[in-house]
């Protein structure tokens, strides 16, 4: 249920009631761990270690935790905050001189080092043609889609306002969570991206689904082509936190390199936070803030070039949850809020809009109506870690009226790779 926050919240009341129930620590040090708050999981296991020694499972747990903590304050050790921000610059090093084979079989951008690389839809297309079949991409021309795609990030505010004209749609996606083959079907489906049939994809494009390479490739590589077509916001996976224990940063060494994975680390902190549709329908990926009064003009403002903080409106963005009552509630997740239908009709009616479309839950159905209409989830991952059983959906919203229209879709198969294949070890513990 990923509902750590609560994990959490129902160990500490154990252990008020309790303070020598062994399992409360070890169930909090498991949910500290998928919070990435790696010492206090440390802390909880060592105090069950220390009545269990015994426990195979602790000592694995206890192992991997204490790893984690190693490896933070190694790479603190090492690095200067201006390591944060240069994979770029050493990706682009890397780049000079590279040579792409001639016995490489692969799409080619059009172009030269000299002239400048040119991704067409020949080579889109090819792209995609190559995943479908388990193969990949020359580097060169994976790291030319992440420069270009990098750079139309950058020039873009952290609220993107964006305009359908009258007769014209956009298409709204939830989580893929690297879904690759979902993510194929949605374009048969609904047509692929181009200027007329534009997408906007909600965040949490990696993560859990093992061919999440593919699928940031694709959208990027849409993207780059061009700009019009595919919109992104920044989901709560598209941080180093999550990439480092839900597997994406470890497909991105498995498929590519360390230096790649750094790449999209500062690629993910030029993602907008949020949209709006026709000054109508605001679009983020978890939703609304702790306190009232926050405006369109406060989410413009955010300075986006980080790793999300803990709180405030950047973190809340990201990470909160609608709950079915009124005003707010402690987050299940441990990060974020929960709010009500009152907190969206005020922020609606505030700023001048009309609804909000939200994702990052799943949801059996593919979306879910909720705060009298006002406020819809959508999640475009159908059987979510091929475990869950729900169907898909996305949502299309025509101008002028700009009423969700949604279709839902089931799974379809894919290649033999199960999901979390390159996720932290810890995660395999978990029962």
């Amino acid at each position: 249920m990923e509902s750590y926050g609560a994990a959490v919240a129902d160990a500490d009341k154990a252990l008020e009631l309790d303070p020598r129930y062994i399992k409360a620590y070890y169930r909090r040090a498991d949910a500290h761990f998928m919070m990435c708050k790696y010492k206090d999981a440390v802390k909880d296991f060592r105090i069950a270690h220390k009545v269990a020694p015994s426990d195979p499972d602790l000592k694995k747990k206890l192992a991997e935790c204490e790893k984690a903590v190693k490896r933070i304050r190694f790479e603190e050790a090492l690095s200067s905050p201006e390591d944060l921000h240069n994979g770029f610059d050493r990706a682009r090093k890397a780049c000079e001189g590279m040579l792409v084979p001639d016995d490489y079989k692969g799409p080619r951008m059009e172009g030269s080092d000299e002239t400048g690389w040119t991704c067409t839809q020949d080579f889109v297309m090819g792209m995609i043609a190559e995943f479908k079949e388990q193969r990949s991409i020359h580097s060169r021309f994976a790291y030319e889609v992440l420069f270009q795609a990098d750079t139309i990030l950058r020039g873009l505010p952290s609220l993107v306002d964006f305009s359908v004209g009258d007769g014209k749609h956009v298409t709204v996606c939830g989580d893929i969570h690297g879904q690759f083959y979902d993510l194929l079907h949605i374009f048969e489906l609904n047509g692929y991206p181009s200027a007329d049939n534009p997408y906007l994809f909600n965040g949490d494009f990696v993560d859990r689904g093992s061919f999440s390479v593919e699928v940031m490739f694709t959208l990027l590589a849409f993207k780059v082509m061009d700009p019009t077509c595919i919109h992104l916001t920044r989901g709560n996976h598209e941080t180093r936190a999550m990439n480092k224990i839900y597997g994406f940063e470890g497909e991105v060494k498995a498929k590519f390199s360390a230096l790649m994975a750094e790449v999209f680390s500062e690629l993910f902190c030029h993602l907008p936070i949020a949209y709006t549709l026709n000054s109508k329908v605001y679009v983020v990926h978890g939703g609304l803030h702790e306190q009232d009064g926050h405006t369109l003009d406060d989410v413009r403002r955010i300075d986006r070039d980080k790793e999300p903080p803990e709180g405030g409106l950047m973190c809340d963005s990201l990470w909160s949850d609608p709950h079915d009552g009124d005003g707010r509630l402690p987050s299940k997740r441990g990060t974020g809020v929960q709010w009500g239908r009152d907190v969206t009709k005020r922020f609606l009616e505030a700023n001048n809009l009309q609804l909000i479309v939200r994702s990052h839950e799943v949801k059996e159905e593919g979306y879910e109506v909720q705060h009298d209409g006002y406020c819809i989830t959508v999640f475009s991952a159908p059987n979510y870690c091929d475990q869950m059983g729900n169907k898909g959906a996305f949502i299309r919203f025509t101008a002028p009226d700009m009423v969700p229209h949604f279709t839902q879709f089931e799974a379809v198969p894919h290649p033999p790779v199960r999901p979390m294949a390159y996720a932290n070890p810890f995660l395999s513990m978990m029962g």
